[in-house]
Parts: structure tokens; C-alpha cells; sequence
């Protein structure tokens, strides 16, 4: 079985040739044509709108989170001593999703 070097060396001194009739030639010449026609659109929603603003608001915004907690958070999940509330996660999954729904 060739190895990959000798296939790559066989293709690259002949390379492959293919011929069209007629008709593939106009219909592909047919498909090129309609493809150039073609644009796409793009088109955001109203919550996708107000998620970039919200985003866009908060880039700006001063540093909004303590410092110190999240060095304590770092620490406890290095030293696998973090513990998490689940209740209290779902909690707040629960009321983000209510806000959410609010915009």
C-alpha cells in the first residue's frame, strides 16, 4: 500500500482533469449565477437587542463584584473545601429566568 507522501507526489505530477458536456456546463454556470443573486439577512430580536445593550451597559460599568469574595471562592475551590447549595442555585437559576422573561 503507497504511503500518503506517494499519493501526494502520484496526484501532484498528474493532477486530475475532469470534463463537462455541454449541459453541465450551462447548468453549472446556471447555479453560479443564481448563488451570486443570493444575500443573506440577519435580524435580531428585541430581547437579543436589549441583551447587547444590557451587555454594552455593564462593559462599561466600574468593576461590580468584590474582589475579596471571589479570592475566597478561588481558595475554597482550590483547596476543595467550596461547598454548593443547590436549593439556593436553583433558587436563582429560577428568579434570573423570571427576569429574563420580564424584559
Amino acid at each position: 500500500m503507497p504511503s500518503i507522501n506517494q499519493l501526494r507526489t502520484n496526484l501532484s505530477s498528474s493532477p486530475l482533469t475532469t470534463q463537462r458536456s455541454g449541459e453541465q456546463k450551462e447548468k453549472a454556470q446556471v447555479s453560479q449565477t443564481s448563488e451570486q443573486q443570493q444575500t443573506d439577512q440577519v435580524s435580531l430580536s428585541s430581547q437579543a437587542k436589549s441583551a447587547g445593550s444590557i451587555h454594552k451597559e455593564l462593559a462599561a460599568m466600574p468593576e461590580s463584584f468584590d474582589n475579596q469574595k471571589v479570592s475566597q471562592i478561588k481558595e475554597a475551590i482550590a483547596n476543595g473545601s467550596y461547598v454548593i447549595d443547590a436549593e439556593k442555585l436553583a433558587s436563582n437559576l429560577l428568579k434570573f429566568e423570571d427576569e429574563l422573561n420580564g424584559m
